[in-house]
């Protein structure tokens, strides 16, 4: 049996007295990060059992608005983009992406 060989992701985060997150801090040894600090995550997981996804969001006090908004929009396209190799299905692909663009603009964060 070939040795299976294991990765770690962790998000270390810092939480002020009302459990607000005042830092957080990421590391993947694999992609040669240590300890970067953000002050966004988003992670899902599958829970094949119940059928359902599993979130964690968290931003430090400090994210800016307009950042948030930004990043919500880079999730969302790079959403659409991992749907369309996940399934194959450009039609869907692409009309989120559609959305994309709307919330894009929208959101007044268009690059021109």
């Amino acid at each position: 049996m070939a040795n299976k060989l294991k990765s770690e992701i962790k998000i270390a985060v810092t939480v002020d007295e009302n459990n607000v997150p005042e830092a957080i801090n990421w590391t993947a040894k694999d992609g040669g990060v240590v300890n970067e600090p953000s002050k966004a995550v988003m992670l899902s997981v599958w829970d094949h059992k119940a059928q359902e996804s599993l979130r964690i969001d968290l931003w430090t006090k400090d994210m800016p608005v307009d950042e948030m908004k930004v990043f919500y929009h880079q999730t969302l396209v790079s959403m659409a983009k991992t749907f369309q190799r996940a399934t194959n299905d450009e039609k869907m692909s692409a009309t989120m992406l559609d959305f994309c663009d709307y919330f894009a603009e929208k959101l007044e964060i268009v690059k021109k």
